[in-house]
């Protein structure tokens, strides 16, 4: 920035002012957000983490479950083949189950350990039970035992669920035997009474095709397979909770702590230990953060630009004020000692003279001053231009006094439009109409036009006088603030200074610009100066 004030850092040398966000291609973004697709991006790996691994291990549980279905289907028919093969089902003198024998090949010398095989007679009763066959002796260990008084532990939830698990149990071991009875094969995973899930197979158990009874085969270890799902979703489940700690340290130094700095950065400016905000690695960034430190210094720099310039302008309001203060003044105390009319009247002419140079430097002042609210207050709106600056120089028309300077205008024949804001437009035209009026010599005349030429800017208005014109040095410096340097044989104290500063305001403001240059006659000297100012049309360029 161009103050001397310090900042976070100075600017990096060579770096060309970059225009605004709308002036850069930006590749595509979620929403209009890279920081929102890069956290939306975070959040789904961690969730297709999860959700693949649950898919992938359900595919496996099914597997498993299925191939333990299949298997003791299989059982379960070899198992009815070798009661028949071995004449638990006989047909003489009618069809009937050896239970005796029965039991002998249901016991738990040839059913594999964790599998329990049940035989019911063709009336759904209950004949054979593995575990009831068995040579081994089960039980568990006991509790240990309680400290003398202590109390009795109240078991009646669980005995009460533990009913509840039996009767139904039995009802849906029921269900597959009547369903056998009928000669339908059934597989189901079902819970048994102690409420585990298990793998059960029934099938009927025939004599050549007369159904004598229902076998069933049962596994209990579906509960280890699900736990073993369970345990193998450990390895995706801390995957994904890495991913989001990732995300979250991810977030923290690319979101958080950006931000963090911004804060900071901004306080410093807030407590006046800087002018600007300026952090060169997150401007460079091309996302929402890098957005926010390049809004963040180019607005700061534009607050610290208009510090400075009203420093300046309250130092050069000063030195003007102070100027005609002075003579007035100095005309007050040598007033007492004049002794003659005509000195007096001198004097006093010099006074009225200080005070309306004084009263029109104090209007330009509060105009300038309020011109940045009322041009920020209204809104752009189509203008017809012809019309504005025609009422203009009518007023000048219907208000002259004898000598007064004319001023001339030829109306266009169509409408020019501009998008502006016909206040401060206006204001432009007066002012350099009364800029050309003040420097043209009795007799002279100020031409004003209004025209359109191919060109971005095709409506121009052009302002030109009669006047001594321009030294070629002070072409551009006419613009500046108090500028007052003036041909000799002017009238001193006419100007402020600030009429032409504040048209090249209200035209840049308007997104136009504005230029001065001596118009030559047809000897080829300066027959004075013209203004001309070059604005937009309204809905863009006709050139």
């Amino acid at each position: 920035m161009a103050s001397a004030t310090a900042t976070a850092r100075a600017d990096p040398p060579g770096r060309e002012p970059e225009d605004e966000t709308s002036s850069r291609r930006r590749p595509f973004r979620f929403g209009g957000s890279r920081l929102g697709g890069f956290i939306l991006a975070l959040n789904l790996l961690s969730l297709l983490i999860l959700f693949g691994g649950a898919l992938a291990l359900n595919e496996w549980t099914r597997g498993l479950v299925d191939a333990r279905q299949e298997s003791l289907t299989v059982q379960a028919e070899l198992l009815a083949n070798v009661l028949r093969e071995e004449g638990v089902t006989r047909g003489e003198p009618t069809p009937e189950l050896d239970l005796q024998r029965a039991s002998i090949w249901l016991s738990d010398r040839f059913i594999p350990a964790g599998q329990r095989v049940r035989l019911y007679d063709s009336n759904g009763i209950l004949v054979v039970d593995s575990y009831q066959v068995t040579e081994a002796i089960g039980g568990e260990p006991l509790a240990p035992a309680r400290p003398a008084g202590a109390p009795v532990p109240d078991d009646s939830r669980a005995k009460a669920r533990a009913e509840r698990n039996a009767t139904q149990a039995e009802a849906e071991v029921a269900a597959e035997v009547n369903a056998a009875l009928e000669g339908r094969s059934l597989v189901t995973v079902r819970r048994d009474e102690t409420g585990d899930r298990v793998v059960s197979v029934t099938i009927p158990v025939r004599h050549v095709s007369q159904v004598l009874g229902a076998l069933t085969l049962e596994a209990g270890n579906v509960d280890e397979i699900l736990g073993a799902q369970r345990r193998a979703l450990v390895p995706f489940a801390l995957v994904a909770l890495g991913v989001n700690l990732l995300a979250s340290l991810l977030l923290h130094l690319f979101v958080a702590r950006p931000i963090l700095r911004l804060s900071a950065a901004a306080d410093q400016v807030k407590l006046q230990r800087a002018r600007a905000i300026s952090l060169p690695d997150l401007e460079e960034r091309r996302d929402e953060i890098g957005d926010l430190a390049r809004s963040l210094e180019s607005m700061t720099d534009t607050l610290s630009t208009r510090m400075d310039a009203i420093e300046r302008f309250a130092a050069d309001v000063s030195h003007e004020i102070k100027n005609p203060l002075t003579s007035i003044r100095s005309a007050l105390e040598t007033l007492p000692l004049v002794k003659t009319d005509a000195q007096r009247e001198r004097l006093t002419a010099l006074l009225q003279q200080d005070v309306r140079r004084l009263d029109r430097l104090i209007t330009d002042i509060s105009n300038a001053s309020r011109l940045d609210a009322e041009l920020s207050r209204d809104r752009p709106r189509s203008v017809d231009l012809g019309r504005l600056v025609a009422d203009i120089v009518g007023i000048y028309e219907t208000t002259a006094k004898p000598g007064d300077v004319p001023v001339r205008f030829a109306a266009p024949d169509a409408p020019v439009r501009v998008q502006g804001r016909d206040g401060p437009l206006g204001q432009v035209v007066r002012n350099l109409i009364d800029n050309a009026r003040s420097f043209s010599p009795a007799g002279g005349a100020v031409t004003v036009a209004l025209l359109e030429v191919e060109d971005d800017l095709p409506v121009r208005i052009r302002v030109e006088d009669v006047g001594p014109g321009i030294p070629p040095d002070n072409l551009e410096t006419v613009f500046e603030r108090f500028y007052t340097s003036r041909p000799k044989g002017a009238a001193f104290g006419s100007n402020s200074g600030l009429g032409l500063s504040i048209v090249r305001q209200i035209v840049e403001a308007h997104g136009g610009r504005v230029w001065a240059e001596n118009r030559l006659g047809d000897d080829g000297q300066v027959a004075g100066a013209r203004f001309e100012i070059a604005l937009p049309a309204a809905g863009g360029r006709r050139g």
